[in-house]
Order: structure tokens, then sequence, then C-alpha cells
């Protein structure tokens, strides 16, 4: 079992590739990311490419995601030559609609979440024993604490978020040093993107994840803190 707690010590002042270089040297190919293609994710699959560049790639396609959002995800998959795998819901939005109703995310968006981000992510995860994600502690309140690594007791494995203490300035630095392509939305004012009926722009002033669920209580999709503020 890993030290974590000695590991975040050490991790704290590390670079994120450092860290990167250990999840490859420790798991090999029982390690993937997890990335929904967010600034801070094309940051990560950036330097994991120096590193190990044919680790599986996950991305969750919800049949949702703005047109934008997928232009992105082919520009990317075909310059970093990403060894990606998509990640799908078992029923389409139409056949969701039939079982649930119509519009599902407007009656019971958690339950949306569930069924097409959550419960399609668990089993993609099981030949793996570690996961990378692009949690960052300035993206909300609720992610202040995040750990640079930890154990997923929910998928039973490790999990790594090695740019955490990254600020947005510096992933968007990086972004412009290495001229990474982003989604456009970004430039509309859309700053946390997810599904198109779930995602607004924001308004100056407000938090940058005010346009996930705006309206509601719901603060995160699930998959990697409860799926409301008060639970």
């Amino acid at each position: 079992m890993h030290d974590f707690e000695a590991l975040n010590q050490t991790f704290e002042t590390s670079y994120p590739q450092d860290v990167l270089r250990w999840a490859a040297e420790s798991f090999g190919n029982k390690l993937t990311v997890v990335t929904s293609f967010q600034p801070t994710g094309i940051v990560t699959l950036h330097m994991l490419k120096s590193i190990a560049p044919d680790t599986p790639i996950l991305t969750l396609d919800t049949g949702l995601l703005f047109p934008e959002t997928y232009a992105l995800i082919d520009a990317l998959e075909i310059q970093l030559n990403l060894n990606l795998i998509r990640v799908r819901p078992e029923q389409t939005v139409a056949q969701q609609a039939t079982t649930y109703g119509e519009n599902l995310w407007e009656r019971d968006p958690d339950s949306c979440c569930n069924l097409r981000k959550t419960r399609p992510l668990g089993p993609a995860l099981n030949n793996y024993s570690a996961w990378i994600t692009g949690l960052r502690r300035d993206q909300s309140d609720g992610r202040k604490a995040t750990p640079i690594v930890s154990w997923d007791n929910r998928n039973n494995m490790v999990k790594l978020s090695p740019l955490a203490t990254w600020t947005e300035d510096m992933v968007w630095a990086y972004l412009q040093a290495y001229e990474l392509p982003y989604n456009v939305l970004h430039d509309r004012n859309y700053f946390s993107i997810g599904c198109w009926p779930c995602t607004q722009p924001v308004a100056p002033g407000e938090d940058k994840r005010a346009g996930r669920w705006s309206g509601s209580a719901k603060t995160e999709c699930g998959i990697h803190f409860s799926t409301t503020a008060s639970s």
C-alpha cells in the first residue's frame, strides 16, 4: 500500500511531470487518464505524451456534448496521437427518454449524470489500478482540499490530480506556450464545460463553475464528489 501522506508531502512542491512520471513507473499499463478535455486535462495529456505516450485516455461521451467539444476531442486525438477510448452510456439519449421521460436532466439532473457519466465510468475503470484527473484546488470551494494522490474508495484504486496545485492562469499560460487548442466555448464565457443542456455562460463576477446546473443546488456530476452542495 502506498504512503499517501508522504507522497503528498513530496508532490506538493514537485512539478506535475514528476507526479506523472511516478504514476507511469508505478502502474504501467494499469494507469489511465479520465478527461473531458477541459484546459487542465489538455495540459495533462500534453505532459504525459513525453512520459507515457501510450497511456489509455478515457473520455465520457454522454451523447449530449457541445459540437465544439466533439470537434476539440477529434482534433486533439489526432494532434497528440492519443490512445483514446470513448466511454458511452448503456442507453442513447433517445432510449433514455423512452425509459425515464424526455429531458431527464431538467427534472432530475443527478439521475441523468448517474446514467450518462458515473455509471458508465465504473466498469471502464475496472481494467486499471490508478486514474489521473484534471482536478485543481482553485476550481471551486468543494475542490480546495484536493490531494495530489489519494485512495479512491468508490473505484477501489489510486486517484491522482497532478495539477491540483496549479492556478487557472498557469494552465492557460501552458496552453499558450505550447500553442495547444482549447474549446472555443471558453471565448464565449463558458468556463466549466459539460453537457449542453446543463452548461451556460458565466456572468462577470460569478464563480467559474456557476454555469453548470445553473439555478440548482447541484455542483458536481458525481464522478469526483457528491452530486449536490448539501449532501
